[in-house]
């Protein structure tokens, strides 16, 4: 399909393959920005190759191309959803309501990068107009399928400027980010912290290893296809536990660990030689993203120490400057990791539902900042005078 904005031409693809990877690439990640794995083309190439993103599964992908004179000068990842999962922007209750008033609330659009709630860029374009165009297509494209809505997800303060233009209604959460301020050992970050903190983490680490593990962290090709294999079923554990099924596929683990080698880290623990527990993260250019995490046996601290206290060490080995454990999670507070606010944009295509969405948004941006500026007083770090 197509659809002119002034002298742009948006039109949509069925496949990430679809575009050239160089170009894409060059408008997600362009020189001199924090490299991003997640809008990475190898990354979403993954998820479509490996079928874990794919209409059958409700993520059906309609990526937006915006032209200028045949010019690729803008793009954003775009799905049609049949459901609302693997998003971590919960608007659950939105359908339900809309349901109810007799409305068919899917499908909708969602520009994101599936299954990962990381900040971002969607709208990928290296100039405000194009930024404008694009988000003047979603709107366009949603009119032309009769969806209920668009929602663009884990964005920046350029995408949010560009959406809220466009009068789409911004939505606050929050997250729990450790940052690197300059330390250069852990010991010298855990100083940062109060005396009784600094003892508790500290134990916590003694105990994680105390029935004689070792923790190994390997990147690229030290992953060897035994690794792939206990990785594979901790993911499958944590995924049927948590929500039922896992979103991911075994293919797409096989696909990134050739494509995307040199961005990932496996962080895994072993006993007498054979993993035990794991957690996968991926490096950007300025942080390190911790995303899967699993294990075989029950071990007090092991989840701390792997996905916690080891992506700080990682972090700080590299000069990275901070790192995201994920969504959710006041208990990573007490290990370092502090709140911060993360944003989305929505627009609502029935008015009447639209003025009913923006004033709950509005009682809940309040809430998050509220109960974020609360949480900041819990923070380990030592309080100066």
């Amino acid at each position: 399909m197509a659809d002119g904005s002034g002298a742009l031409l948006a039109r949509t693809v069925g496949a990430i393959d679809e575009i050239d990877a160089e170009i894409w690439d060059r408008l997600a990640n362009p020189p001199g920005a924090p490299f991003n794995p997640f809008v990475s083309h190898a990354f979403l190439s993954a998820l479509e190759k490996s079928k874990s993103v794919a209409p059958e599964a409700g993520w059906a992908p309609m990526h937006l191309l915006l032209e200028d004179d045949g010019a690729l000068v803008g793009a954003a990842p775009l799905y049609a959803k049949g459901h609302s999962q693997g998003e971590y922007i919960f608007d659950h209750h939105w359908a339900d309501a809309y349901a109810r008033a007799g409305g068919s609330y899917y499908p909708k659009l969602l520009s994101a990068a599936p299954f990962t709630p990381v900040e971002g860029p969607r709208l990928l374009a290296q100039s405000s107009a194009a930024r404008a165009g694009l988000a003047a297509a979603l709107r366009s494209i949603c009119a032309r399928m009769n969806a209920s809505s668009a929602h663009v997800n884990f964005i920046g303060a350029d995408d949010a400027a560009a959406l809220e233009a466009a009068d789409f209604l911004p939505r606050r959460g929050e997250q729990y980010h450790w940052f690197n301020r300059g330390y250069e050992t852990f010991d010298e970050f855990l100083s940062a912290l109060s005396s009784r903190k600094r003892k508790t983490i500290r134990r916590e680490r003694k105990g994680a290893l105390a029935d004689g593990l070792t923790i190994k962290r390997l990147i690229g090709d030290e992953i060897t296809e035994e690794h792939w294999n206990a990785f594979w079923l901790f993911y499958q554990d944590t995924g049927a536990r948590k929500w039922g099924q896992p979103y991911l596929t075994r293919t797409f683990f096989r696909i990134i660990a050739e494509t995307m080698a040199d961005r990932l880290l496996l962080i895994v623990a072993e006993e007498d030689g054979r993993p035990v527990a794991g957690a996968l993260n991926l490096i950007g250019g300025d942080a390190l993203y911790g995303r899967y995490w699993g294990c075989l046996t029950d071990i007090p601290f092991l989840h701390f120490e792997i996905c916690y206290y080891q992506a700080i060490d990682f972090a700080i080995e590299r000069g990275l400057a901070r790192v995201e454990a994920g969504a959710q999670g006041q208990h990573k507070i007490a290990r370092g990791y502090e709140p911060v606010a993360t944003h989305s944009a929505h627009w609502i295509a029935n008015d009447s539902f639209r003025d009913a969405i923006a004033r709950y948004l509005e009682a809940e941006r309040d809430q998050t900042d509220m109960e974020i500026d609360a949480l900041k007083a819990f923070t380990p770090f030592r309080k100066s005078d």
